[in-house]
């Protein structure tokens, strides 16, 4: 099993936004902005979709791996780290779904 984790891509992530959008993807899209960043997720999410609901097991691979790197974009250039995401996961995990679930505001 890899020792590679979410850590090690928001590292690489942050490090490449810093290059220049000519040679890193990452940078290129850190440079168009949140709202490209966004939309990139989202394509990447019905990418997944699209595959889980095909049972393409390979592909669902793939594009999970889409999603989880498009996320960790979308949450550098918000300037929101991991460890935030991973600590609001944490406090769900204290409790059952629907009883987390239930306690939200409804809105």
């Amino acid at each position: 099993m890899s020792e590679f984790d979410l850590k090690d891509l928001e590292k690489i992530v942050a490090m490449r936004a810093n290059a220049s959008p000519e040679e890193s993807w990452t940078a290129k899209l850190v440079s168009k902005g949140q709202e490209k960043a966004a939309k990139k997720l989202g394509e990447e999410a019905v990418e997944a979709v699209i595959a889980a609901v095909s049972n393409d097991r390979g592909e669902l691979i793939k594009e999970s791996a889409d999603v989880l790197f498009h996320l960790l974009v979308v949450l550098k250039i918000a300037d929101i780290p991991l460890d935030e995401v991973m600590a609001e996961l944490e406090s769900r995990t204290s409790q059952s779904g629907i009883s987390e679930k239930a306690s939200r505001p409804s809105g």
